[in-house]
């Protein structure tokens, strides 16, 4: 009995515990004045309690009909950037509601909820400029009701017999799922009857427009940082297994701060194991890889790694490496400066033909000035968040809103 008195003293020292969830910031409180059986232990476990018994988890909610869904709530519950503008109506909707923020969302209330706030939706965008025209598309600059950013419309025109371009399906199937610094966001897709939109990041420029703008005369240290981004985005695409096949100074696009980022993956496709056959009519003619020239259609990554090479030198030199007219020509531009191969030894020619080809091309000795942290840097994060990383101003660039750094 002695023993028996001790742990009912110490249990009846517990009157309640207080656990606070920060998920929902609700109060549960516990009660446990409870009825003890000759075991020491409650007669709710041991099963000898009749029903006026209260039971000793009885949970009281507190705050619930208070609660506030604010847009920051909405943001992580939707993965949605901290500048969406989450309109007024629709907060005050949820607020009428109370859905349950603890319980998984499913895809169809996602989906539902994306709507409501705007996105997939015309009128959330207002068209500014037209930026150019394609045999597919039209690509208009905008701006965004919802974040009030600049947002570049490709506007993709629909044939009621064809349905939507495959390089469209291909480059919003890809982009969806490739999330990083140096590779263009597909923000939204709107889909009506006459039209696919895809809506982009905006960025100011392609390579090729950079490069006019620099009267073709690049400083050095800022083709080793674009060159980098290059390589940094390409790598990203190829450990996923994704050839990008149409790499160019036009689908190279640069922002005012210097961020280039890989676009235009219209013609990307992803790469199976083993190896596919693929179509040869893919890559611009002066990007584009001899053997692929030559009608192969078995190839990987050194498909993009070709135009990397092509890219880099026109950079550096300020004109095209092999700005070939036909295809006999731009074979005979590259055999004329790299010799022309025999059947003993084509494949040394095309995988030694340029250095970059080597998984490792970003340790190369020279990115070694752009220090070590920008290999270890997450993938979404810009390498400009590096103080040594820095654009210097191009010889001939007329814009001030570059560092004087480098030789004028």
């Amino acid at each position: 009995r002695h023993s028996q008195k001790l742990e009912t003293d110490r249990l009846g020292k517990v009157s309640k515990r207080v656990f606070v969830f920060p998920v929902e910031v609700i109060t549960y409180i516990v009660h446990e004045n409870l009825k003890m059986g000759s075991d020491g232990e409650s007669d709710q476990a041991s099963g000898t309690s009749s029903d006026e018994v209260q039971s000793p988890t009885g949970v009281c909610l507190r705050n619930r009909g208070n609660r506030r869904i604010s847009a920051e709530d909405l943001n992580k519950r939707l993965s949605l950037p901290a500048d969406i503008r989450i309109p007024d109506s629709y907060l005050e909707k949820l607020q009428l509601s109370s859905p349950s923020f603890d319980q998984p969302l499913s895809r169809r209330s996602r989906r539902a909820s994306l709507s409501e706030i705007g996105f997939g939706k015309l009128e959330t965008y207002v068209k500014l400029d037209k930026l150019g025209e394609g045999t597919y598309a039209t690509v208009f600059k905008g701006r965004s009701k919802l974040t009030d950013n600049l947002v570049a419309l490709k506007e993709i025109r629909l044939e009621h017999e064809e349905g939507a371009p495959c390089t469209a399906i291909r480059e919003v199937s890809l982009l969806k799922d490739l999330k990083h610094a140096n590779i263009v966001t597909l923000h939204d897709i709107i889909h009506t009857e006459k039209s696919l939109t895809l809506v982009f990041e905006y960025l100011d420029k392609d390579l090729k427009q950079y490069m006019d703008d620099c009267g073709n005369i690049l400083s050095m240290q800022n083709v080793k940082i674009f060159l980098f981004q290059i390589l940094r985005g390409l790598a990203y695409c190829h450990k996923r297994k994704v050839l990008h096949r149409d790499l160019k100074p036009q689908n190279l696009l640069i922002n005012d701060r210097g961020e280039l980022k890989l676009a235009d993956f219209g013609l990307a496709r992803a790469k199976s194991v083993p190896t596919k056959t693929y179509s040869n009519e893919v890559v611009t003619l002066w990007y584009r890889p001899p053997d692929v020239l030559l009608g192969s259609s078995e190839y990987s990554t050194q498909i993009d790694m070709w135009g990397v090479g092509c890219i880099f030198y026109e950079m550096a030199a300020g004109r095209p490496l092999f700005p070939g007219s036909t295809v006999e020509d731009e074979l005979h531009l590259i055999f004329r400066l790299l010799g022309t191969p025999t059947e003993d030894n084509w494949e040394t020619y095309i995988l030694n033909i340029f250095l970059l080809l080597n998984k490792d091309s970003m340790r190369q000795p020279y990115f070694r000035s752009l220090g070590p942290r920008v290999h270890t840097l997450p993938e979404s994060i810009s390498i400009f968040t590096l103080k040594e990383v820095q654009l210097q101003r191009d010889p001939g660039y007329r814009n001030s809103s570059y560092p004087e750094s480098g030789e004028e």
